[in-house]
This record gives structure tokens, sequence and C-alpha cells, in this order.
């Protein structure tokens, strides 16, 4: 917990209660006062503010479909990805052997922190600032959705498009990097060379800015 204020930061919540900020930071291997009960509470919290989000964004979406939207973002690579560009791994407070095993990069744990830290700020703040924190991260996820192809990502979407032309796989290519390492930008090119597409996407981790690269190409097929 070296740098808390900055994890607020970014994060986007300062916490009033020092004590369930800490809890929602301590892994079992830690102690006893873990975030376990934390990360329970926030999985349902992240789960109602995510449903109610595509509920409201996509009025003529079927039940089942809203059901696989919701699970494509609420995964653990989802969770994961976001806990790493908040740069939660060198927060949390891991026992010395899942430090020495590089528990701080393990998605599993990191995706756990997080949901901790969504129970946390519930139980500090409220549900409105539980929602209004969840929303704000979420943002680049939720504006990527296509309800048409079910919960797929964009590059899952690029990819079977490509298959069922059977034209080859599109490139991805890390152009720059910018920023510190606990904000970083990242900017990748996708390339799709059989059909002379190029297209840049930009976003907090590498994977969210190949997203936005793979759906600006798809847009760029003309295809539906």
């Amino acid at each position: 917990m070296s740098d808390v204020p900055e994890l607020e930061r970014i994060f986007g919540y300062v916490f009033q209660s020092r004590e369930i900020l800490k809890q929602a930071l301590t892994h079992r291997s830690f102690g006893t006062a873990h975030n376990e009960r934390l990360e329970f509470l926030g999985d349902s919290i992240l789960n109602c503010i995510i449903a109610q989000a595509l509920y409201e964004r996509f009025l003529d979406v079927r039940e089942g479909d809203l059901s696989r939207l919701r699970a494509n973002l609420v995964r653990q690579e989802t969770l994961a990805e976001i806990a790493q560009g908040l740069g939660l791994g060198e927060q949390l407070r891991l026992g010395e052997g899942e430090l020495k095993s590089g528990g701080f990069r393990r998605p599993s744990i990191l995706a756990d922190g997080l949901e901790a830290l969504f129970g946390a700020v519930f139980l500090d703040g409220g549900f409105d600032k539980a929602r209004e924190t969840v929303l704000r991260l979420f943002e680049p996820y939720l504006s990527n959705l296509d309800p048409q192809h079910s919960g797929k990502d964009a590059k899952t979407t690029l990819q079977e498009f490509l298959q069922g032309r059977r034209l080859a796989l599109p490139q991805y290519l890390l152009r720059a990097t910018r920023g510190e390492a606990h904000a970083q930008e990242f900017e990748v090119e996708c390339l799709i060379p059989e059909l002379a597409i190029t297209a840049i996407g930009r976003g907090t981790s590498r994977r969210s800015a190949e997203q936005e690269a793979a759906k600006r190409a798809f847009e760029q097929t003309g295809a539906k």
C-alpha cells in the first residue's frame, strides 16, 4: 500500500474509512481481515450496475442477449485488465508466498481485488458512488459492445468476419505507449492487408487499445 492516494485518484473515489480500504486491498494470504466478503458484495453490486446500464442502453435487446453482454463485461479478463490499469496489483497486501509467485499479476487476484474495491465503495459511500465509479471504469467497454453479436467483443467479431471469408487474421501492432506506469495510454494499429484496412485504437491497456482498433477496422469493412 505504498501509494494508496494515487490509486484512489486513478480509481476515482477517496475513501472516508481507511480501514475498509485496507481490508479491500488485503488478500487472504496476508491475514484474517481479508477482502473475500467485500469481493462477494462487490460482485453482486457490479452485476447489478452493469445490468442496469445495459437495460437502459440497449432498449430493444432481449433478456438472453443482455445476459451474454453482461457476462462479457464482468468476466475475469476484463476485471483484471481494469485492475492493471489502476495499478492495483502493486497496492494489494499479499502473503510472502503469493508475492514470490507473482500473485500481484495473477488475473484472478486482480479481478477479486477490484470487486472488493467496488464492495468497499458501496459500504463507504453508498450505491450512487459505487455506480458512478463502476460506470466510469467500464464506459470504454460499454461503448465497444455490439448487441447484434450477442456480447462478442470487437476482436472476436472481426476475427469471425475474416474467417468467414477465408481471409487472414488481423495483425495488431503496438505503435506507442505514453504516460507513467500507473496511468499509461497504449496506441495499437490493426492491419488487414487483404482488405487494405488500417485502424488505430487507444486505451488504458494494450487489450483495450486492440479492442478499439478492431472495432474501427470492422466498421471499415462495411459489415453489419
